[in-house]
């Protein structure tokens, strides 16, 4: 991987030198037929590159990973590719004004989703190819300067199998067996794709009359494999797509510019999704095989309008280098929800941003890595780790903030601004700031050093002084920063005060709120002088209606009535921010995690949000596997199981929060009551009234039988000879490296370390069946193992794998201090290892110490 990456110091070199004019690229991607073993490892690619040099006579290079190439040319002149060609650059040497380049080469079909990724589909044998780039993969497909600034206009051509489709990003028809396409608006190398094969494709329209009177038509398509044709929910995927299209038109006042619109749903796919204009692609697990809950629907719908809004904030308009990176992922995440609420059925958007986005950002923010949101990246595998919680979900709240800060109207007219002045160029942070000040009025320059330029998460936490009279004398806001990111930042708030409604019987009823006021919090404490006078609450909710980004905590009083009535929070908004800061106080080793499951078992029954319902059962099982103290693991397995049977049995019939229990039931069940009900489940000798057990669930019912020891080899082989399908493949790798034997897992453990066989998704696959935390003692021998190879693994494979293996593999499961040590004695013996490994290692590392923070926490106040 070294070889493979580029600095930013080079890119703004070459950037200053050069200017592209245009690509013509020609793929011949006949020798993708045949089986996954039998197949070509390799399609030739022939790219023109025609581009002008500021400094002629100067030297430069362009990007290139290949196997082999064939012939380089450069204005004419044959150049020799054993000298100038090094597997990563061709070198370029005494450059004219203006430059021709063809390189012919060999590129390699991919099996770990980078570059062409190639897919043999075992259900029907049919071939599958795709691409996917960011943040610098293309020049696995074809020569080119491989950085987002250089901007060109391509024009791309196909040969392919006959019976195939090619698609790109721009309109393509087929003539005399060549797949040719219109040329491209001038973009991004890592946003150019190819999708082909035999897909099956189905087609719509969207028609957009403007204000003057032009009607703009868009070409939609969205396409899947065969296999999964049968599931494929097409027409949710269009009304979505026009429903975005129509808000962003009404908000951005800049028609759709790329032409046609299609989305396509792949194979093995590393991302939830990539803003290729023009063609879209997904995983293919946003087409549901089974029954799933709403919030799947939402997942769905959030991602196909993030990408959307990519449409103008990354692609119209790039940023310059990947330090500026949230000038398209924090833009995208934030518009999502923004359009998810404004334009779709799912209106409680935002209480899964503030559920589950925000969650992954306040982790993000608090490990050894975290990095303002406009980061400091020196080179691409800085960028490739950067796509994280601080870019996106960080990005997106600080974004809401800025909305609430300078006006939505304001923030929306200095976008407008923004997409006019710099369509189809590159920027930095201060081109947007000045827009916004603009429209605005305000000085962005202290907002955003605040906000953009340190890392780090504030705590606000109210404190209330009641008066003789029993009502609030004073409430302050007390803010608080980490000792290593002390920014106390400006927060736009509202402040809510919540107590029980008192029924015409007299009987207590829910939690409501009774008073709210929004006000700016600045400094360790800000005094609220408009709730002075105000009844004295049962709960003070700080930063409630989210609007901005900080761990909330709780006064005493407030606490103690969550633990009490949580549940009778009438706002599910509320309720949800609620659980995020008890969830939060969990993971600080500020509240037992056994009292965090305690809550969850008590209070979890009640929530009407199926997404904050699912989040409440990924957190519950989070605190047992990590938190709990290690001799109530046991007993909390036991309690987590009964109460998952019990509101799975309450639980309306056929409804989304029955399917949602079921799976949690399955995902903790372990002793042989609970095991033998999944096997009679599954057998159909038990049934739950209204629970189908579709294919989908059957998986997840045999995953834990599984990892229990009750479901053989043979078990999972009749399964996936009931589904034989490439999903069904991934669920029973899965499975049989769940197994708990000492050989499942040697194998499993050669299988993803040893050898490079396995295509991503198996990879994926196997890494999640090995670490089972029923198993640690099984996989506690592979802890030294893991600090042995995982410097050769990021050497050896590519950056995608190992970041699975680094990530997936660390022996988290061994929580101990020994486990402790032995990180911090791998990173001292390794200081020169590549500093992307090493973060990698330090989250990790920091994880595993808040753990047994966290578990030291349980066991103290165990009584």
């Amino acid at each position: 991987m070294p070889g493979e990456n580029l600095s930013r110091d080079e890119a703004q070199e070459r950037a200053a030198l050069l200017s592209v004019d245009g690509y013509e690229v020609s793929l011949d991607l006949r020798s993708a037929v045949g089986t996954a073993e039998a197949g070509a490892r390799t399609f030739r690619s022939v790219t023109t590159i025609r581009f002008r040099c500021s400094e002629p006579g100067a030297a430069t290079f362009a990007d290139l990973i290949a196997p082999s190439v064939t012939a380089v040319s450069l204005n004419g002149r044959d150049l020799d590719p054993g000298e100038v060609f090094d597997g990563t650059r061709i070198r370029l040497e005494d450059l004219a004004a203006e430059n021709e380049l063809v390189v012919d080469a060999q590129c390699a079909y991919s099996r770990t989703g980078e570059g062409m990724h190639r897919f043999v589909d075992p259900e029907d044998g049919e071939t599958y190819l795709y691409t996917q780039y960011e943040p610098a993969d293309s020049r696995r497909v074809f020569a080119n300067f491989e950085q987002p600034d250089l901007k060109a206009p391509f024009r791309f051509e196909a040969r392919a199998p006959e019976g195939w489709v090619v698609w790109s990003n721009g309109v393509g028809e087929l003539t005399d067996g060549v797949w040719k396409f219109a040329e491209t608006k001038p973009i991004s190398t890592y946003i150019t794709a190819i999708v082909a094969g035999p897909y099956h494709y189905v087609t719509d329209g969207y028609s957009r009359t403007f204000d003057d009177g032009t009607t703009l038509e868009i070409p939609l398509g969205a396409m899947c494999r065969k296999g999964l044709a049968p599931h494929f929910d097409a027409d949710d995927v269009f009304l979505v797509t026009k429903q975005g299209l129509d808000f962003f038109h009404d908000h951005f006042d800049y028609p759709y510019p790329f032409g046609k619109y299609d989305q396509a749903f792949v194979p093995e796919y590393n991302l939830g999704a990539m803003e290729n204009p023009g063609l879209v692609t997904f995983r293919e697990e946003y087409i549901f095989r089974g029954k799933v809950t709403q919030a799947s629907y939402e997942g769905r719908a959030n991602v196909v309008l993030h990408e959307m809004a990519h449409m103008w904030f990354g692609d119209l308009v790039t940023m310059e280098w990947w330090d500026d990176l949230w000038l398209k992922e924090s833009f995208a995440d934030f518009m999502g929800a923004f359009a998810l609420v404004g334009a779709t059925r799912f209106k409680d958007g935002w209480i899964t941003f503030a559920n589950r986005r925000k969650a992954w950002a306040y982790r993000a923010d608090q490990l050894p890595s975290t990095h303002p949101v406009t980061a400091d990246i020196r080179d691409l595998q800085d960028a490739k780790l950067n796509f994280d919680g601080i870019t996106y979900a960080k990005g997106a709240s600080v974004l809401k903030q800025l909305v609430a800060y300078v006006g939505q109207d304001a923030f929306l007219e200095g976008a407008r601004r923004y997409f006019k002045r710099n369509a189809y160029g590159n920027t930095r942070l201060g081109d947007l700031l000045s827009a916004l000040e603009e429209t605005s009025g305000r000085d962005l320059a202290t907002w955003s050093r605040a906000w953009l330029q340190t890392a780090g998460v504030n705590s606000l936490t109210p404190q209330v002084i009641l008066g003789a009279d029993g009502r609030v004398a004073e409430l302050s806001v007390l803010q608080e920063a980490a000792e290593s990111h002390p920014e106390l930042r400006p927060h736009r708030v509202a402040v809510g005060l919540y107590r029980r409604e008192t029924r015409p019987d007299g009987e207590t009823g829910p939690l409501v709120r009774y008073a709210r006021v929004e006000t700016d919090v600045d400094g360790p404490r800000t005094v609220v002088g408009e709730l002075a006078g105000a009844d004295a609450p049962e709960l003070v909710l700080v930063n409630d209606d989210d609007l901005t980004y900080c761990k909330i905590r709780f006064d005493e009083t407030s606490l103690a009535t969550l633990r009490e009535l949580l549940g009778d929070i009438t706002d599910p908004l509320a309720r949800a921010l609620c659980w995020s800061a008890l969830w939060n106080l969990t993971r600080d080793g500020l509240m037992p995690a056994r009292d965090f499951v305690g809550l969850v078992l008590r209070f979890a029954g009640r929530e009407s949000d199926i997404g904050v319902l699912q989040t409440l059962h990924a957190w519950a099982d989070s605190a047992l596997t990590h938190y709990v103290a290690p001799d109530w693991r046991e007993t909390g397995g036991r309690l987590l199981a009964e109460g998952a049977l019990k509101e799975l049995r309450l639980a309306e019939p056929g409804s989304q929060h029955q399917l949602a229990w079921a799976r949690f039931f399955a995902a903790v069940a372990s002793g042989p009551d609970d095991l033998r009900l999944l096997q009679d489940l599954l057998d159909g000798t038990a049934k739950i009234d209204g629970l189908d057990v579709d294919q989908e669930l059957r998986w997840a019912l045999l995953e834990p039988l599984a990892a229990h020891g009750v479901a053989d080899e043979s078990a999972l082989a009749a399964e996936l000879a009931r589904d034989d399908t490439a999903s069904g493949k991934r669920h029973q790798v899965r499975c049989l490296a769940a197994r708990p034997s000492a050989a499942v897992k040697a194998q499993a453990w050669a299988q993803v370390v040893e050898s490079d066989t396995l295509s991503n998704a198996l990879v994926e696959a196997t890494i999640a069946g090995f670490s089972q935390a029923s198993q640690r003692e099984l996989i506690a021998p592979y802890a030294d193992k893991y600090f042995a190879a995982i410097e050769r693994i990021w050497a050896e494979r590519s950056i995608q794998i190992g970041m699975d293996v680094v990530r997936g593999l660390f022996p988290s499961l061994r929580d101990s201090q020994e486990t402790l040590d032995a990180t911090d004695a791998w990173l001292a013996a390794h200081e020169s290892a590549a500093p992307a490994l090493r973060r990698l290692v330090l989250e990790a590392r920091d994880d595993l110490a808040r753990a047994l923070r966290g578990q030291r926490h349980d066991a103290g106040t165990a009584g």
